[in-house]
């Protein structure tokens, strides 16, 4: 089993190419804070290479920016080329399956970012009016 979900957020501007075929393909970093404090008591950051191909590489360059929250599930896929200098480089990047927005780097972290709708915040909440039941008619 191949199965990444990250949360973090993203270092720089995703940037969007298209294959010779016609296939969108996004690429973009994601800083993820490891759970615990290093001996200085900060919480370091992993940075992670994240690959989102077709119509989700197009919403990601879209909606995402450097800043802004996101969950990715996908696979870990690992190549490698060879370098200018004849050496072997190798990589390591997460294909994502899913992104989900949860802040632009315009919006806050409450995900009222530009792309997600917010409720009015000063109108009443309707609620549905309860009927009162017998107990004698309930069937058990």
């Amino acid at each position: 089993m191949n199965k990444v979900i990250l949360i973090g957020n993203l270092t720089r501007d995703p940037e969007l190419q298209t294959t010779n075929s016609g296939v969108s393909v996004c690429r973009f970093s994601l800083a993820v804070t490891r759970r615990f404090a290093n001996a200085d008591g900060e919480r370091d950051a992993d940075f992670i290479n994240i690959v989102v191909w077709r119509n989700q590489a197009e919403n990601c360059h879209k909606f995402l920016k450097k800043g802004s929250k996101c969950a990715v599930v996908g696979r870990l896929q690992t190549s490698s080329y060879d370098a200018q200098d004849g050496s072997k480089r190798y990589t390591t990047d997460v294909v994502a399956d899913e992104v989900e927005f949860i802040s632009s780097a315009r919006g806050g972290s409450d995900g009222s970012g530009d792309f997600m709708p917010s409720e009015p915040k000063n109108e009443p909440k309707q609620t549905a009016e309860l009927e009162e039941i017998d107990d004698d008619s309930l069937p058990f």
